[in-house]
Order: structure tokens, then sequence, then C-alpha cells
């Protein structure tokens, strides 16, 4: 087949995205991207190198839309990190999959990158230095990451939570209690009250 002639870098993602949101990250691959496009396999290797600088491209493309602006400064500290939070947890819950794409690429990414500098001069601002910056900044990476794909990859509050609450009492008993009132927990209160305890914590 022969290459689109004007197969742009934002098309080229757009087509992996939409590749990936609909058969997830086992489907993605040169050759279904290369599907997706209606070209062949050999002719995306023109476009792009690997299967990793395919993946970052996706990355890009799916965060680039973050806002990265700094929240106004007139905010208490952890109001502005949860602004800072909500727009990442907002860009990445509208494509699940790509959020181990974006920690796997997290070091360099543009997206990840700025995203982070604005945590951090939050952060700073608020206090932190060296190693507590650190600590906090990759504290709060780990734990929004870790929840999305929670929430979207191997739900709480889904088929699991039914399954766990139906374990044998005797074996499993505290787990079993819990899921049982995991059930009644919204996703996001989940979500916020884990983040509000998360950096009450931090600023111990």
């Amino acid at each position: 087949m022969p290459r689109p002639r004007s197969l742009t870098s934002d098309r080229l993602a757009s087509a992996a995205l939409a590749v990936l949101d609909r058969d997830g990250l086992a489907g993605l691959s040169m050759r279904t991207v290369a599907k997706e496009l209606g070209m062949s396999t050999m002719a995306l290797y023109r476009y792009v190198a690997d299967r990793e600088e395919l993946e970052l491209l996706i990355v890009e493309f799916a965060l680039g839309t973050i806002d990265t602006g700094t929240p106004p400064a007139d905010l208490p500290w952890r109001e502005r990190v949860e602004i800072m939070v909500r727009r990442l947890r907002d860009t990445l819950g509208a494509h699940p999959s790509v959020i181990p794409l974006s920690v796997a690429h997290r070091h360099h990414s543009r997206a990840v990158l700025r995203w982070s500098e604005t945590v951090l001069g939050v952060l700073t601002g608020a206090g932190f230095e060296g190693e507590r910056r650190v600590v906090a900044l990759r504290a709060l990476v780990a734990y929004v990451n870790g929840a999305l794909q929670l929430e979207h990859l191997g739900s709480l509050s889904g088929t699991g939570t039914q399954a766990i609450s139906a374990l044998a009492p005797e074996e499993f008993p505290l787990m079993a209690e819990t899921a049982r009132h995991a059930q009644g927990v919204e996703v996001d209160r989940e979500f916020f009250d884990g983040l509000t305890a998360l950096l009450h914590g931090l600023d111990t």
C-alpha cells in the first residue's frame, strides 16, 4: 500500500491512540497502527523507528493537552497540588491504557516533565526542598498512577470487589468485610480522600 502523503506526527499519534483506546495495550503494535492508517507496516517504519518511539509519541499526544499552568498563588499548597492532580487524572482517565505508558516513559515525555515541573514549583513554594521534595513528588506520581490503574484497569468497585466480598469469611474475614464496604464508596471519593490523606501526611 502506498504511504499517505500527509502523515503528520499528530495523525500518527491519533491513529495509535485510537488503537490503544479500542484494543488496549495488548492490541497495540506497529502492524495494528499501520492498518489503522491504511498503510503497510514497513511504511510505518519511515515515521517511527520502533514501538518505543511510537509509545512516546502516544504519551506526548495524549498528555500534551494537560494544562500545566501554575494554579492561583493565593490558594493553599494542598489545593494547588489537587488542581494539578485533577488535570492529570481527567486526561489519563479519558485514555486509561495510556497510564502504563506514561509511567514507562515519564523520564522522556516532555508533557509529563512539564506537569512535574509545575508540581515541584508548588511544593517548593510550600517549603519542600531536597530529599523531602523528591519523596513528595514520587509519592504523588505513584499514588495518581496506582489509583488510576486500580480505577480503570483493575476496578476495585466492579466485579473484582464483588468476588472478594463473597470470599469465605473464615479465611478472609477482613478482606470480605472491607470489600462489602467498598461497594458503597464512590470512585471520586475514594480517589480524593486518598489524595487528601497523602497530602496531609507529606506535610508532617
